[in-house]
């Protein structure tokens, strides 16, 4: 597997990132074969491992450090804080310095190691200034507890103020950013990817198969899929406009990909870490068999005739449904209407 440049920080990444959020409760809850996944990627070549605090509330991070027990040096390990930790208190989410530093010493805790190597806030806040949240995570960078900090779905005007923040209170910069990206949810090639990279950050993007609309999963023939807090219905009720125009989509690229001797899910996951912007595709199987499904396509450079096919399917900077951006509310808020 060939390692790339995560930004300008010296570190060498694998093109594709293991997403552990499916390891506990909200997918495998088989602990012993989470670890064997795991245990899969590292020996299939990926040095790079993505968590997060909320994830089946701290338990995704628990097999993750009993997974990297033996191997943590030749990990590097990134987590995520920010989403809510309880319903009863009010203080356990957020980007705030108070929680920040108790949570941190969770997240060392679950993952039985004594630094992060990336820690990213989940979400931008709209209620807390962002240089709070630069101050806590600076602190943590110089106690050693933290190697590195990274933003994720921060829109593009939400890089520059971080980045600007930082240089002018002489503060630990945002390195990373981890947007949503795949064929079907192309928003960021407008403006989010190439201000990641004008700031030299590294960009490790979520949801290559966006949600599993690219996995062969839906087609014309399927119904609504369950609607849960990870898949609401305006993403997922087949009978939706914009859904539908994401079934005509993925059957057209289904037929490409047959044609380039690929699996759908191999040209979805080729596409997104073909681009020049990314860094690294976060790939997050609940079992061995799809694990197995994405490592291929780690090898596979997709010829220009197919990439163009791809723009007439999905054009650039197109986000079939504007819903799947993640960049919060998809209709604008009060305060952003004219009237």
């Amino acid at each position: 597997m060939q390692y790339r440049p995560l930004g300008r920080t010296g570190v060498q990444v694998s093109p594709l990132c293991l997403g552990a959020m499916m390891f506990g409760p909200w997918g495998n809850e088989d602990e012993a074969d989470s670890v064997r996944i795991i245990h899969r990627a590292l020996d299939a070549g990926i040095n790079f491992v993505d968590t997060a605090d909320v994830y089946s509330g701290g338990v995704s991070e628990e097999i993750v450090g009993k997974a990297l027990k033996d191997r943590r040096a030749d990990v590097f390990l990134a987590t995520k804080f920010f989403m809510p930790m309880s319903q009863d208190d009010a203080n356990h989410r957020g980007g705030s310095r108070r929680w920040i530093i108790r949570e941190v010493e969770n997240s060392l805790r679950r993952l039985g190691t004594d630094h992060i190597d990336l820690y990213q806030v989940h979400r931008p806040s709209p209620d807390t200034d962002v240089a709070e949240t630069l101050g806590a995570l600076s602190d943590l960078v110089h106690q050693g507890k933290v190697r590195y900090i990274g933003s994720s779905s921060y829109s593009g005007s939400q890089i520059v103020e971080a980045q600007w923040v930082s240089r002018e209170r002489r503060l630990e910069r945002f390195v990373t950013e981890q947007p949503p990206y795949s064929i079907l949810v192309r928003g960021i090639e407008e403006d989010v990817l190439p201000t990641a990279r004008r700031h030299g950050m590294g960009t490790l993007t979520y949801s290559p198969l966006a949600g599993g609309w690219l996995s062969g999963r839906y087609r014309r023939d399927t119904s609504s899929g369950p609607a849960s807090a990870a898949r609401p219905p305006a993403r997922f009720d087949m009978s939706s406009p914009a859904n539908r125009r994401k079934l005509d989509a993925v059957e057209q690229l289904a037929v490409l990909a047959e044609k380039a001797g690929l699996t759908l899910i191999e040209l979805a996951v080729a596409f997104v870490i073909n681009h020049p912007g990314v860094t690294s595709a976060i790939i997050g199987p609940r079992t061995m068999e799809q694990l197995e499904a994405f490592l291929p396509a780690a090898e596979v450079t997709l010829p220009a005739d197919v990439l163009d096919r791809i723009d007439e399917i999905v054009a650039p900077g197109l986000t079939v449904n504007p819903a799947d951006n993640s960049y919060g509310d998809f209709e604008l808020r009060g305060d952003q209407r004219r009237r």
